[in-house]
């Protein structure tokens, strides 16, 4: 992870965590490291442990995969295709074409996505 997104690293959030009223204070360093590093999205298959009212207070939005997927579909379709294209390139063990990489993403709920890219 650090070696592809060497900025996305959030560090000096843990002071926060002791402040934050989730339903989960397991997710609370989540949550935390979204504030400090003054991020607009969460995404997860969580939404209920992240509620919108709350999020909303910090301008934190919550989604999950396949609609946040979606919407950089919806920016700029023309790079999530080259991405796309690109990791079925790095796939070798086995192969795999598009067709079944999509449906592999379709079994694992990202349908919107699917269907964009399709």
């Amino acid at each position: 992870m650090n070696a592809a997104f060497p900025d996305a690293d959030v560090t000096n959030y843990e002071d926060l965590i002791p402040a934050l009223n989730l339903p989960d204070e397991d997710d609370r360093h989540v949550m935390a490291a979204a504030i400090r590093s003054k991020a607009n999205v969460i995404v997860t298959e969580n939404s209920k442990d992240f509620p919108e009212n709350y999020l909303n207070t910090y301008d934190i939005e919550v989604l999950s995969a396949d609609e946040f997927l979606s919407r950089l579909i919806d920016i700029d379709k023309a790079t999530v295709q080259a991405a796309l294209a690109a990791q079925i390139r790095t796939l070798k063990n086995p192969p795999q074409t598009k067709e079944q990489v999509l449906a592999t993403l379709e079994r694992n709920g990202l349908k919107k996505t699917v269907a964009a890219l399709s």
